[in-house]
Protein backbone atom coordinates (compact mmCIF):
# COMPACT_ATOMS: atom_id res chain seq x y z
CA UNK A 1 0.00 0.00 0.00
CA UNK A 2 2.86 2.59 0.49
CA UNK A 3 5.48 1.10 -1.71
CA UNK A 4 3.50 0.38 -5.20
CA UNK A 5 2.38 3.87 -5.78
CA UNK A 6 6.37 4.78 -5.45
CA UNK A 7 7.04 1.84 -7.40
CA UNK A 8 4.47 2.79 -10.01
CA UNK A 9 5.99 6.61 -10.51
CA UNK A 10 9.12 5.10 -10.94
CA UNK A 11 8.45 2.40 -13.83
CA UNK A 12 6.45 5.77 -15.27
CA UNK A 13 9.20 7.96 -14.93
CA UNK A 14 11.84 5.61 -16.95
CA UNK A 15 8.96 5.11 -19.58
CA UNK A 16 9.28 8.86 -20.12
CA UNK A 17 12.64 9.30 -19.56
CA UNK A 18 12.81 7.08 -22.87
CA UNK A 19 10.23 8.98 -24.66
CA UNK A 20 12.15 12.14 -24.10
CA UNK A 21 15.04 10.88 -25.05
CA UNK A 22 13.64 9.86 -28.69
CA UNK A 23 11.97 12.94 -28.91
CA UNK A 24 15.21 15.03 -28.40
CA UNK A 25 16.64 12.51 -30.72
CA UNK A 26 13.92 13.40 -33.44
CA UNK A 27 14.67 17.38 -32.52
CA UNK A 28 18.28 16.69 -33.32
CA UNK A 29 17.78 15.04 -36.93
CA UNK A 30 15.28 17.87 -37.78
CA UNK A 31 17.86 20.13 -36.92
CA UNK A 32 20.91 18.27 -39.38
CA UNK A 33 18.21 18.31 -41.88
CA UNK A 34 17.89 22.40 -41.78
CA UNK A 35 21.67 22.59 -40.93
CA UNK A 36 22.44 20.52 -44.59
CA UNK A 37 19.96 22.19 -46.51
CA UNK A 38 23.16 24.97 -46.09
CA UNK A 39 25.87 23.71 -45.68
CA UNK A 40 27.09 20.07 -45.93
CA UNK A 41 30.48 21.05 -44.03
CA UNK A 42 28.48 23.53 -41.86
CA UNK A 43 30.73 25.87 -39.25
CA UNK A 44 30.07 26.19 -35.49
CA UNK A 45 29.19 29.47 -36.17
CA UNK A 46 26.28 27.94 -38.33
CA UNK A 47 25.24 25.63 -36.00
CA UNK A 48 25.06 27.70 -33.20
CA UNK A 49 23.46 30.11 -35.03
CA UNK A 50 20.47 27.59 -36.04
CA UNK A 51 20.36 26.27 -32.57
CA UNK A 52 19.94 29.49 -31.37
CA UNK A 53 17.19 30.64 -33.68
CA UNK A 54 15.39 27.28 -32.83
CA UNK A 55 14.04 29.10 -29.77
CA UNK A 56 12.13 31.19 -31.87
CA UNK A 57 8.67 32.91 -29.87
CA UNK A 58 5.96 34.52 -31.17
CA UNK A 59 3.84 36.35 -28.27
CA UNK A 60 0.12 36.32 -28.50
CA UNK A 61 -1.16 40.15 -29.20
CA UNK A 62 -3.71 41.66 -25.96
CA UNK A 63 -7.13 40.18 -26.83
CA UNK A 64 -8.88 41.73 -23.67
CA UNK A 65 -10.41 44.28 -25.56
CA UNK A 66 -11.46 42.37 -29.08
CA UNK A 67 -11.42 45.56 -31.45
CA UNK A 68 -8.52 45.42 -33.93
CA UNK A 69 -7.76 41.65 -32.73
CA UNK A 70 -6.99 40.36 -36.36
CA UNK A 71 -4.86 43.58 -37.28
CA UNK A 72 -2.90 42.92 -34.62
CA UNK A 73 -2.31 39.10 -35.42
CA UNK A 74 -1.65 40.27 -38.37
CA UNK A 75 0.69 42.45 -38.13
CA UNK A 76 2.75 40.13 -35.49
CA UNK A 77 2.51 37.22 -38.13
CA UNK A 78 3.92 39.54 -40.64
CA UNK A 79 6.93 40.50 -38.60
CA UNK A 80 7.74 36.72 -37.79
CA UNK A 81 8.07 36.12 -41.58
CA UNK A 82 10.32 38.87 -42.00
CA UNK A 83 12.52 38.04 -39.62
CA UNK A 84 12.12 34.18 -40.97
CA UNK A 85 13.49 35.58 -44.38
CA UNK A 86 16.46 37.88 -43.12
CA UNK A 87 17.56 34.58 -40.92
CA UNK A 88 17.49 32.51 -44.32
CA UNK A 89 19.71 35.88 -46.36
CA UNK A 90 21.94 36.01 -43.28
CA UNK A 91 22.88 32.17 -43.10
CA UNK A 92 21.68 30.77 -46.47
CA UNK A 93 22.57 33.70 -48.76
CA UNK A 94 23.98 31.26 -51.80
CA UNK A 95 20.53 29.83 -51.88
CA UNK A 96 18.01 30.96 -54.33
CA UNK A 97 14.93 32.41 -53.05
CA UNK A 98 12.61 29.33 -53.37
CA UNK A 99 15.16 27.53 -51.87
CA UNK A 100 15.65 29.84 -48.90
CA UNK A 101 11.79 30.10 -48.75
CA UNK A 102 11.87 25.74 -48.14
CA UNK A 103 14.41 26.13 -45.77
CA UNK A 104 12.62 29.28 -43.69
CA UNK A 105 9.78 26.08 -44.10
CA UNK A 106 11.76 23.53 -43.10
CA UNK A 107 13.20 25.43 -39.73
CA UNK A 108 9.34 26.45 -38.37
CA UNK A 109 8.96 22.50 -38.81
CA UNK A 110 12.12 22.24 -36.90
CA UNK A 111 10.68 24.83 -33.99
CA UNK A 112 7.84 22.79 -32.86
CA UNK A 113 9.52 19.74 -33.02
CA UNK A 114 11.76 21.67 -30.36
CA UNK A 115 9.29 22.80 -28.54
CA UNK A 116 7.47 19.69 -28.54
CA UNK A 117 10.44 17.95 -26.77
CA UNK A 118 11.47 20.57 -24.02
CA UNK A 119 7.50 20.73 -23.04
CA UNK A 120 7.50 16.72 -22.69
CA UNK A 121 10.97 17.49 -20.74
CA UNK A 122 9.72 20.00 -18.40
CA UNK A 123 7.03 18.14 -17.15
CA UNK A 124 9.11 14.77 -16.62
CA UNK A 125 11.49 16.59 -14.91
CA UNK A 126 8.64 18.10 -12.62
CA UNK A 127 7.31 14.56 -11.98
CA UNK A 128 10.96 13.80 -11.01
CA UNK A 129 10.96 16.45 -8.05
CA UNK A 130 7.40 16.32 -6.96
CA UNK A 131 6.65 12.12 -7.60
CA UNK A 132 3.42 13.11 -8.50
CA UNK A 133 1.38 9.93 -9.43
CA UNK A 134 -1.57 11.63 -11.44
CA UNK A 135 0.35 13.92 -13.15
CA UNK A 136 3.20 11.01 -14.83
CA UNK A 137 -0.29 9.05 -15.43
CA UNK A 138 -2.01 11.95 -17.31
CA UNK A 139 1.30 12.81 -19.24
CA UNK A 140 1.91 8.68 -20.16
CA UNK A 141 -1.54 8.44 -21.63
CA UNK A 142 -0.80 11.67 -23.86
CA UNK A 143 2.45 10.00 -25.29
CA UNK A 144 1.43 7.80 -28.50
CA UNK A 145 -0.39 10.62 -29.62
CA UNK A 146 2.89 13.23 -28.81
CA UNK A 147 4.84 10.66 -30.71
CA UNK A 148 2.74 10.24 -33.21
CA UNK A 149 2.89 14.32 -34.06
CA UNK A 150 7.15 14.34 -33.14
CA UNK A 151 7.73 11.48 -36.12
CA UNK A 152 5.13 13.54 -38.66
CA UNK A 153 6.84 16.89 -37.72
CA UNK A 154 10.84 15.31 -38.58
CA UNK A 155 9.25 14.11 -41.87
CA UNK A 156 7.65 17.61 -42.36
CA UNK A 157 10.69 19.09 -41.90
CA UNK A 158 12.47 17.14 -44.17
CA UNK A 159 9.77 17.28 -47.21
CA UNK A 160 9.12 21.39 -46.55
CA UNK A 161 13.48 22.22 -46.33
CA UNK A 162 14.09 19.89 -50.03
CA UNK A 163 11.00 21.37 -51.64
CA UNK A 164 8.56 18.47 -51.76
CA UNK A 165 4.91 19.17 -51.72
CA UNK A 166 3.10 17.93 -48.97
CA UNK A 167 -0.46 17.30 -48.10
CA UNK A 168 -1.17 20.77 -47.07
CA UNK A 169 -0.13 21.86 -50.75
CA UNK A 170 -3.60 20.36 -52.22
CA UNK A 171 -5.30 23.51 -52.81
CA UNK A 172 -2.23 25.17 -53.97
CA UNK A 173 -1.51 22.08 -56.87
CA UNK A 174 -5.47 22.35 -57.48
CA UNK A 175 -4.80 25.84 -57.96
CA UNK A 176 -1.62 25.34 -60.51
CA UNK A 177 -3.78 23.06 -62.74
CA UNK A 178 -6.55 25.58 -62.93
CA UNK A 179 -3.98 28.69 -64.40
CA UNK A 180 -2.82 26.15 -66.57
CA UNK A 181 -0.95 27.96 -69.58
CA UNK A 182 -2.69 31.56 -68.03
CA UNK A 183 -0.28 34.03 -67.30
CA UNK A 184 -0.08 35.32 -63.88
CA UNK A 185 0.60 38.59 -62.07
CA UNK A 186 1.65 39.48 -58.35
CA UNK A 187 -1.52 40.94 -56.77
CA UNK A 188 -0.01 41.02 -53.37
CA UNK A 189 3.34 39.62 -51.73
CA UNK A 190 4.23 36.13 -52.61
CA UNK A 191 0.76 36.07 -54.40
CA UNK A 192 -0.55 35.19 -57.44
CA UNK A 193 -3.54 35.88 -59.93
CA UNK A 194 -4.56 34.28 -63.13
CA UNK A 195 -7.53 35.11 -65.15
CA UNK A 196 -9.22 32.29 -67.69
CA UNK A 197 -12.49 31.25 -68.73
CA UNK A 198 -13.97 28.08 -67.29
CA UNK A 199 -17.31 26.85 -68.95
CA UNK A 200 -17.80 30.37 -70.20
CA UNK A 201 -17.53 32.23 -66.82
CA UNK A 202 -15.04 34.25 -66.12
CA UNK A 203 -12.82 33.08 -63.65
CA UNK A 204 -9.88 34.69 -61.37
CA UNK A 205 -8.13 32.06 -59.93
CA UNK A 206 -5.69 33.10 -56.63
CA UNK A 207 -2.70 31.18 -55.00
CA UNK A 208 0.57 31.69 -53.17
CA UNK A 209 3.60 31.71 -55.37
CA UNK A 210 5.70 28.49 -56.03
CA UNK A 211 7.52 26.02 -56.00
CA UNK A 212 9.12 27.44 -52.74
CA UNK A 213 7.50 27.27 -49.52
CA UNK A 214 4.83 29.78 -49.10
CA UNK A 215 1.47 30.22 -47.86
CA UNK A 216 0.65 33.73 -49.38
CA UNK A 217 -1.67 36.65 -48.32
CA UNK A 218 -4.54 35.09 -49.80
CA UNK A 219 -7.17 37.26 -47.67
CA UNK A 220 -5.64 40.53 -48.80
CA UNK A 221 -5.63 39.22 -52.38
CA UNK A 222 -9.78 38.78 -52.29
CA UNK A 223 -10.53 41.36 -50.44
CA UNK A 224 -8.88 43.97 -53.15
CA UNK A 225 -10.02 42.03 -56.41
CA UNK A 226 -13.92 41.84 -54.91
CA UNK A 227 -13.38 46.14 -54.53
CA UNK A 228 -12.44 45.96 -58.42
CA UNK A 229 -14.70 43.50 -60.06
CA UNK A 230 -18.58 42.64 -59.49
CA UNK A 231 -17.89 38.77 -57.97
CA UNK A 232 -21.05 36.20 -58.13
CA UNK A 233 -18.94 33.40 -55.94
CA UNK A 234 -15.62 32.93 -53.81
CA UNK A 235 -14.86 29.16 -54.10
CA UNK A 236 -11.87 27.90 -51.96
CA UNK A 237 -10.04 24.88 -52.37
CA UNK A 238 -8.11 23.43 -49.15
CA UNK A 239 -6.89 20.65 -47.06
CA UNK A 240 -9.04 19.36 -44.34
CA UNK A 241 -8.52 17.23 -41.05
CA UNK A 242 -10.76 13.86 -41.08
CA UNK A 243 -11.63 12.14 -38.05
CA UNK A 244 -10.45 8.44 -37.67
CA UNK A 245 -12.49 5.98 -39.59
CA UNK A 246 -12.61 8.23 -42.93
CA UNK A 247 -10.86 7.68 -45.62
CA UNK A 248 -7.66 10.10 -46.93
CA UNK A 249 -8.26 11.72 -50.07
CA UNK A 250 -12.16 11.98 -49.91
CA UNK A 251 -13.70 15.03 -50.47
CA UNK A 252 -16.60 17.03 -49.14
CA UNK A 253 -18.41 20.32 -50.31
CA UNK A 254 -19.67 22.91 -47.65
CA UNK A 255 -20.15 26.38 -47.31
CA UNK A 256 -17.79 28.91 -45.89
CA UNK A 257 -14.15 30.21 -46.21
CA UNK A 258 -11.55 26.88 -46.32
CA UNK A 259 -8.75 28.44 -44.80
CA UNK A 260 -7.10 27.50 -41.44
CA UNK A 261 -4.60 29.25 -39.06
CA UNK A 262 -4.94 31.91 -36.53
CA UNK A 263 -7.94 33.02 -38.80
CA UNK A 264 -6.61 36.55 -40.63
CA UNK A 265 -7.46 35.67 -44.15
CA UNK A 266 -10.91 33.89 -43.38
CA UNK A 267 -11.48 37.26 -41.66
CA UNK A 268 -10.71 39.79 -44.85
CA UNK A 269 -12.99 37.14 -47.23
CA UNK A 270 -15.65 36.64 -44.28
CA UNK A 271 -15.86 40.41 -43.62
CA UNK A 272 -15.75 41.52 -47.92
CA UNK A 273 -18.26 38.63 -48.65
CA UNK A 274 -20.31 39.47 -46.32
CA UNK A 275 -21.09 43.44 -47.29
CA UNK A 276 -21.01 42.29 -51.39
CA UNK A 277 -23.51 39.18 -50.01
CA UNK A 278 -21.54 37.27 -52.48
CA UNK A 279 -22.19 33.26 -51.81
CA UNK A 280 -19.11 31.49 -49.89
CA UNK A 281 -18.65 27.94 -51.20
CA UNK A 282 -15.82 25.42 -49.95
CA UNK A 283 -14.23 22.56 -51.27
CA UNK A 284 -12.09 20.09 -49.05
CA UNK A 285 -9.69 16.94 -49.20
CA UNK A 286 -9.65 15.23 -46.24
CA UNK A 287 -6.60 13.88 -43.94
CA UNK A 288 -5.39 13.65 -40.76
CA UNK A 289 -3.39 16.66 -39.09
CA UNK A 290 -0.18 14.34 -39.74
CA UNK A 291 -1.15 14.00 -43.22
CA UNK A 292 -1.48 17.32 -43.98
CA UNK A 293 2.65 18.31 -43.18
CA UNK A 294 3.56 15.26 -44.38
CA UNK A 295 4.88 14.62 -48.19
CA UNK A 296 1.41 13.77 -49.73
CA UNK A 297 -0.14 10.51 -50.01
CA UNK A 298 -1.11 9.02 -53.43
CA UNK A 299 -4.39 8.86 -52.01
CA UNK A 300 -4.40 12.89 -52.15
CA UNK A 301 -2.77 12.90 -55.53
CA UNK A 302 -5.72 10.95 -56.69
CA UNK A 303 -8.33 13.39 -55.46
CA UNK A 304 -7.16 16.17 -57.75
CA UNK A 305 -8.91 15.18 -60.64
CA UNK A 306 -12.35 14.70 -58.87
CA UNK A 307 -11.87 17.85 -57.71
CA UNK A 308 -11.39 19.73 -60.85
CA UNK A 309 -14.33 17.85 -61.84
CA UNK A 310 -16.30 19.50 -58.58
CA UNK A 311 -15.49 22.68 -59.62
CA UNK A 312 -16.11 23.04 -62.85
CA UNK A 313 -19.69 21.67 -62.01
CA UNK A 314 -20.19 24.38 -59.64
CA UNK A 315 -19.13 27.11 -62.19
CA UNK A 316 -21.45 25.77 -64.61
CA UNK A 317 -24.03 26.01 -61.84
CA UNK A 318 -23.24 29.77 -60.92
CA UNK A 319 -26.48 31.23 -62.17
CA UNK A 320 -25.61 34.73 -60.31
CA UNK A 321 -24.06 37.46 -62.99
CA UNK A 322 -20.25 38.28 -62.31
CA UNK A 323 -16.58 36.51 -62.45
CA UNK A 324 -16.16 33.97 -60.11
CA UNK A 325 -13.01 34.03 -57.72
CA UNK A 326 -10.89 30.48 -57.30
CA UNK A 327 -8.90 30.50 -54.32
CA UNK A 328 -5.91 27.36 -54.15
CA UNK A 329 -5.47 27.61 -50.43
CA UNK A 330 -2.14 26.12 -48.51
CA UNK A 331 1.47 25.77 -48.63
CA UNK A 332 3.22 25.50 -52.21
CA UNK A 333 6.13 24.07 -50.95
CA UNK A 334 6.89 21.62 -54.34
CA UNK A 335 3.75 23.32 -56.54
CA UNK A 336 5.06 25.44 -59.02
CA UNK A 337 2.15 28.26 -61.14
CA UNK A 338 1.73 26.42 -64.47
CA UNK A 339 0.58 23.73 -66.72
CA UNK A 340 4.58 22.60 -66.57
CA UNK A 341 5.04 23.15 -63.01
CA UNK A 342 2.14 20.68 -61.66
CA UNK A 343 3.58 18.21 -64.56
CA UNK A 344 6.41 18.18 -62.55
CA UNK A 345 5.16 18.26 -59.26
CA UNK A 346 3.17 15.35 -59.72
CA UNK A 347 6.11 13.24 -60.98
CA UNK A 348 8.17 14.30 -58.00
CA UNK A 349 5.39 13.68 -55.76
CA UNK A 350 5.17 9.62 -57.39
CA UNK A 351 8.94 9.24 -56.46
CA UNK A 352 8.41 10.59 -53.03
CA UNK A 353 5.55 8.38 -52.55
CA UNK A 354 7.81 5.44 -53.23
CA UNK A 355 11.11 6.52 -51.49
CA UNK A 356 8.49 6.84 -48.39
CA UNK A 357 6.97 3.47 -49.21
CA UNK A 358 10.54 1.78 -49.49
CA UNK A 359 11.46 3.96 -46.22
CA UNK A 360 8.40 2.46 -44.01
CA UNK A 361 9.00 -0.87 -44.80
CA UNK A 362 12.64 -0.97 -44.38
CA UNK A 363 11.41 0.34 -40.49
CA UNK A 364 9.30 -2.45 -40.40
CA UNK A 365 11.84 -5.27 -41.21
CA UNK A 366 13.97 -3.44 -38.74
CA UNK A 367 11.69 -3.53 -35.58
CA UNK A 368 10.81 -7.33 -36.33
CA UNK A 369 14.59 -8.44 -36.27
CA UNK A 370 15.11 -8.21 -32.23
CA UNK A 371 11.96 -10.54 -32.19
CA UNK A 372 13.22 -13.07 -34.90
CA UNK A 373 16.76 -12.47 -33.49
CA UNK A 374 15.86 -13.48 -30.04
CA UNK A 375 13.54 -16.54 -31.20
CA UNK A 376 16.30 -17.74 -33.77
CA UNK A 377 18.87 -18.38 -30.39
CA UNK A 378 15.69 -19.77 -28.81
CA UNK A 379 15.64 -22.33 -31.63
Amino acid sequence: MFFYPKLMVSSIIWRLDQTVRMLEGLTTSGKKIVIKKVSKNPSRKLKEAISNFLEFFIIEPVSLDPYGIVRKIEHVITLSEKKFKYFARRVAPHLNTESQANFTMGLSGAISLNQISKIVRHYVELIKKTKNLQLAMLLQMQLPLIQRIAKALLNATEALTNGWPIGDSTGSLAGAHLIGKSKTIEIEEDTLLARKKIKGKNVFIIKARGPGGRLGKLGRAVEKLVKKKKIAKIITIDAAGKLEGEKTGSIAEGIGVAIGGVGVDRTYIENIATEKEIPLDSIVIKMSPEEAFMPMRKEVLNSIPKVLDIVEENISGTKQKGDIIIVGVGNTCGVGNDEKAVKEAEEQIKKIIKLVKEREEREKNEKKRPFLDWFSFGI
